[in-house]
C-alpha cells in the first residue's frame, strides 16, 4: 500500500445564495477534521471543466437549516460557485493511518479483505467504486466481478483487524455465479461416442452381416414402463 493516498470526502452540490456559497454533501465522518478554514481539497470534475487539474481551498464551513453550506477562496459570486457543481472533493491522507473509532475505516483499507457469507468464504474485495446512489464492492468470486451494495443492511460488518467482511446478500447475488460453474457438463451422445471409439470394428460383410440382419429382424420388443405418480417422463420438481 503507498505511503499516502487520497480520501473522497464531499461532493458540492448546489449554489447557496448570491456570494459563491455552494451546499457540500459530506462523505465523511469528521467534518470538524476535514473542513477547516485552510483546508485545501483536490477537485474531481469533467476534463472540460475550467477546474481539471485544480484544487480548492475552504474559507468557513457553515451550516444553514440543517445542511452544511461551504465558502471557498475565489469564488465569490453564484456564478463561479455553478461552475463547480457536482466536483467531488478529495484530501490527502496517511494509507497506514486507523480511525480513531474502532468500528470505523477508510475506504482505501476494504481492498483485499475477505468476504464471508453464513460462515464460509465467497471472494475477496477487489476494490470500492463510488456511485451515486451508494458505494459497490467489486468482489472477486470464482474468477468473476460481483456488485455488492455497500449498504447497512447488505455489509453489516467491517472488521479490519480480522481482515474480512460479513454480507448477508440477498438470493441470486452470488448463486447465479455458483449455479453456472456447477452446472454438469452433457453426456457424449451415442454418435459422440462411436466417433471417439477408434477401435471401433469394420462392418461386418458376407456371412456375418447375414447373421446380424436376421438377428435385427427378430429382436425383442421392450416392455411398456410403468408410469409415475408424478407423470412418466417429467422432471423432478425444485425447491
Amino acid at each position: 500500500m503507498p505511503a499516502r493516498t487520497q480520501l473522497r470526502v464531499g461532493r458540492l452540490a448546489r449554489a447557496h445564495g448570491l456570494k459563491g456559497a455552494i451546499k457540500v454533501e459530506l462523505y465523511t465522518d469528521e467534518p470538524e477534521r476535514r473542513f477547516v478554514p485552510g483546508a485545501r481539497f483536490a477537485l474531481q470534475v469533467p476534463t472540460s471543466s475550467k477546474w481539471h487539474g485544480k484544487s480548492i481551498e475552504l474559507l468557513e464551513l457553515r451550516v444553514y437549516n440543517g445542511s452544511p453550506v461551504a465558502f471557498f477562496a475565489g469564488v465569490t459570486d453564484r456564478t463561479e460557485a455553478e461552475s463547480l457543481i457536482k466536483a467531488v472533493l478529495w484530501v490527502e491522507q496517511d494509507a497506514t493511518e486507523l480511525p480513531a473509532e474502532p468500528d470505523a475505516w477508510y475506504v482505501h483499507q476494504l481492498a483485499g479483505l475477505d468476504v464471508w457469507r453464513d460462515g464460509e468464504r465467497v471472494g475477496r474485495v477487489i476494490r470500492v467504486d463510488p456511485l451515486p446512489a451508494q458505494d459497490m464492492l467489486i468482489v472477486e468470486h470464482r474468477g468473476e466481478e460481483v456488485m455488492v451494495p455497500f449498504v447497512k443492511a447488505i455489509v453489516p460488518e467491517v472488521d479490519l483487524r480480522a481482515g474480512r467482511i460479513t454480507v448477508t446478500p440477498p438470493p441470486g447475488l452470488f448463486e447465479e455465479l455458483e449455479a453456472a460453474d456447477d452446472e454438469p457438463t452433457a453426456p457424449a451422445t451415442s454418435d459422440d461416442a462411436a466417433a471417439d471409439d477408434d477401435e471401433a470394428p469394420a462392418a461386418a460383410t458376407g456371412a456375418e452381416a447375414d447373421a446380424a440382419l436376421a438377428d435385427a429382424m427378430v429382436a425383442d420388443v421392450p416392455a411398456e414402463p410403468e408410469a409415475s405418480a408424478d407423470g412418466a417422463g417429467d422432471p423432478p420438481a425444485r425447491g
